[in-house]
């Protein structure tokens, strides 16, 4: 029982550093300003994490574990390549709730100086990347796709999104959700011998 309550606290505590950080950023967030949050002591949250960085690094992991859950989710759906691709791309893109790409943006700027955060931002980005390639990968096996280049092919594509995600998150009506989607899947049948209307 203790150790079921204390992966409950844990996982409280990580829940709170996201809507703290997500709100605050990484770099004006202080542990006081998140074990204030959360009701707790700043000693508590050491006990937990060690680190402000190790702190940082597994509440950005919490976050992103959620969507890595609805990418799993996808990869054993069992659909055709194509229908994956379709999943894969929008899954990835920016939604309307954009807490999650704030945090994203927000990570990879602080990971120039904590190297927790570094790691744990560089692992999940490669987990999306090899999602892809799988899909890219079967697709091209399948003739679903023709593709010379499948590894530069999921770096060209993952890209896009990222940079096309950061001008949408960071620059507001800059960029419709729309007009990005039409960016990201013309690229996409580029790359891959497809015909636009297949990814619409």
């Amino acid at each position: 029982m203790a150790r079921g309550f204390g992966r409950l606290r844990r996982d409280d505590l990580l829940r709170t550093a996201c809507d703290v950080i997500a709100a605050q950023g990484f770099g004006h967030t202080r542990t006081a300003d998140i074990a204030q949050a959360a009701g707790v002591s700043q000693a508590l949250l050491f006990y937990h994490f060690e680190t402000k960085e190790k702190l940082f690094a597994q509440a950005f992991a919490y976050a992103a574990e959620r969507d890595l859950e609805a990418l799993t989710k996808l990869e054993d759906s069992g659909g055709s390549p194509l229908d994956r691709l379709r999943g894969l791309l929008k899954l990835y893109s920016p939604t309307g709730r954009s807490k999650s790409w704030a945090l994203w943006i927000d990570a990879w700027a602080e990971s120039m100086r904590n190297a927790d955060l570094e790691e744990m931002s560089r692992r999940m980005d490669l987990r999306w990347r090899q999602a892809l390639r799988a899909i890219i990968d079967e697709g091209a096996a399948t003739g679903a796709f023709t593709c010379a280049d499948p590894d530069g092919a999921t770096w060209r594509i993952v890209s896009l999104i990222d940079g096309l995600s950061t001008q949408m998150t960071v620059h507001k009506r800059v960029l419709s959700r729309a007009r990005m989607a039409e960016f990201v899947r013309t690229a996409t049948a580029g790359e891959l011998g497809l015909s636009l209307d297949v990814l619409s």
